[in-house]
């Protein structure tokens, strides 16, 4: 308990020094060269920072697809799954975050430069306008990850699924790419701030198209999606290390 006290501290500390430092340079050569993509390299290299100082690892298996703008749609177990999906998965992917994140300025800035939606769930006009904003962006070939649970889950059982990302993805008419990731709970449990070493479990399902479907469709999309990413997660742990 107490190494992993002491261990948490520390990467807590070393990561916020580098954010403070790496967002606003970012932002600095994104505003002067227009070179967005400065963002990103800077994100995986903190990424990668973080995940050594508290020991997170991860297995992978299946193919995320580079070559077409896709929503992928994974499950949500921890603090841990959105940096670790965010490194593994592709390397520019765009994220629908929960407005509450703006609160840390710097890094908001940076999520928004960086073309990070962010979604208020209690103003339906203003996620609305998120939604369209981000089915706008995968139509121009950006790639999106969607955490539909709406917040971690406390077991192993998903929780529903909200039904803005699948929106976006119709209108898009971009495929869903369903992602089951496990271990995360046992990094970091709901409620705690600590970090304990862990070796993550990802799965990626083959694309399922939206062409054809309609709004109307939606729920039916959902159960499909929430269905492959069940029967991914009943399969057990990865075991390709990546």
């Amino acid at each position: 308990m107490l190494v992993a006290a002491v261990r948490s501290v520390l990467t807590y500390i070393i990561v916020s020094v580098y954010v403070l430092i790496a967002a606003p340079l970012g932002m600095l050569i994104a505003l002067t060269f227009g070179w967005v993509d400065v963002l990103y390299i800077l994100g995986h290299a903190g990424v990668r920072l973080a995940c050594a100082l508290a020991g997170i690892g991860y297995r992978m298996e299946g193919r995320a697809p580079l070559d077409r703008a896709v929503v992928f749609c994974s499950n949500h177990e921890s603090n841990i799954d959105p940096p670790v999906l965010f490194h593994a998965l592709h390397p520019a992917v765009r994220i629908l975050y929960k407005r509450e994140l703006d609160a840390i300025p710097v890094l908001a800035r940076a999520f928004r430069m960086g073309g990070f939606i962010p979604v208020d769930r209690r103003n339906k006009e203003a996620a609305m306008r998120s939604i369209d904003a981000g089915a706008d962006a995968i139509r121009s070939g950006r790639s999106f990850l969607i955490f539909p649970e709406g917040t971690r889950s406390k077991t192993a059982e998903l929780l529903p699924f909200k039904k803005g990302g699948f929106v976006m993805a119709i209108k898009a008419k971009a495929p869903i790419v369903p992602v089951a990731v496990r271990g995360g709970r046992a990094a970091m449990r709901k409620g705690s701030w600590l970090i304990r070493p862990a070796t993550l479990s990802i799965r990626v399902g083959p694309p399922i198209e939206t062409a054809g479907y309609t709004l109307d469709d939606r729920d039916r999309l959902i159960e499909e999606v929430r269905g492959a990413i069940q029967g991914m997660l009943a399969e057990g742990p990865a075991t390709a290390r990546a």
